[in-house]
């Protein structure tokens, strides 16, 4: 098995991962509130990559607090977000508008790193964003659209929290370190937020939930970390799009969720114009490390 085929072979099995990590948010909707799912989820995280730094010798110290702060900040306003729409939304539809994240990614990238557009660079960004306005006005009842912004803005934070971690990989940070400082602050945030809300009893039935939750969202992290180790960078990043295949299909046949044409043919220009954006960024120092 060449290294390529075994790279996209893991990031095949992140994306079913992060696929099941959606499943077990929209279950623990029945259970618990979207801040509470985040709490629980960066909580098991936290402790899983700090056993990972221990295990490896990698330090918590790091010369590059500030960096981290604002990834962080970025990060968990998106994942609460993000958990948010699944509660609310078809599965497939809050996945999709939460992988606008490579489009926007693009176009900040070129903007810090003063890269020149061009047409092919354009089209690829103007084709995802087509889609975003088919999946969102088509689609959406009334009462769903203020949530599917809401999951367009998850996208655009995700985003910026994709370029801090893109610059804190030039600053030669490994990723277990920034893995912690995220979960930690995402920890923290959610967990005061929950002080000021209804905190909900831990049953048997939810406690699976939450495992679940924590576990598949942690192995899928590694799934995907190991991918880029392994694999080629543009074809493992091509493949991350299939976690809006596997919820979409996980959305049918849990909740019999029937999107119409005009949806799956948003979602459609939505990958395509990943892809396609993915493959024209210019590479900069040291990106190959992430």
């Amino acid at each position: 098995m060449t290294p390529k085929f075994s790279g996209s072979l893991w990031m095949l099995v992140a994306g079913l991962l992060f696929g099941c990590m959606s499943v077990f948010v929209k279950l623990g909707a029945e259970y618990f509130t979207h801040i509470e799912l985040v709490f629980y989820r960066s909580f098991i995280s936290m402790f899983i990559a700090y056993a990972i730094m221990y295990r490896h010798s990698v330090s918590v110290t790091t010369q590059y607090p500030l960096t981290h702060f604002w990834r962080g900040l970025s990060g968990t306003i998106a994942l609460l977000l993000f958990f948010y729409c699944i509660t609310v939304l078809p599965l497939a539809t809050a996945v999709t508008l939460n992988y606008t994240a490579p489009l926007f990614l693009t176009v900040f990238t070129m903007i810090v790193y003063k890269d020149k557009f061009h047409l092919p660079m354009t089209i690829a960004i103007t084709l995802g964003f087509c889609g975003v306005v088919l999946l969102l006005h088509p689609t959406l009842e009334q009462e769903q659209l203020f949530p599917g912004l809401l999951g367009l803005i998850s996208g655009f934070l995700a985003g910026i929290a994709y370029l801090n971690v893109k610059q804190l990989g030039i600053l030669g940070e490994p990723a277990p370190r920034i893995v912690f400082y995220f979960s930690l602050q995402a920890t923290l945030g959610s967990g005061i937020w929950m002080l000021f809300d209804t905190i909900h009893a831990i049953s048997l039935d939810s406690v699976a939930i939450l495992l679940g939750l924590g576990m598949s969202a942690t192995l899928a992290q590694i799934a995907m970390t190991h991918a880029h180790r392994v694999g080629h960078t543009m074809a493992v990043s091509n493949l991350s799009y299939s976690t809006i295949i596997f919820s979409s299909l996980f959305g049918m046949m849990i909740w019999h969720e029937l999107l119409p044409l005009s949806s799956w043919l948003g979602m459609a220009f939505i990958i395509i114009g990943g892809v396609l954006s993915l493959r024209l960024i210019p590479k900069h120092e040291e990106e190959q490390t992430q």
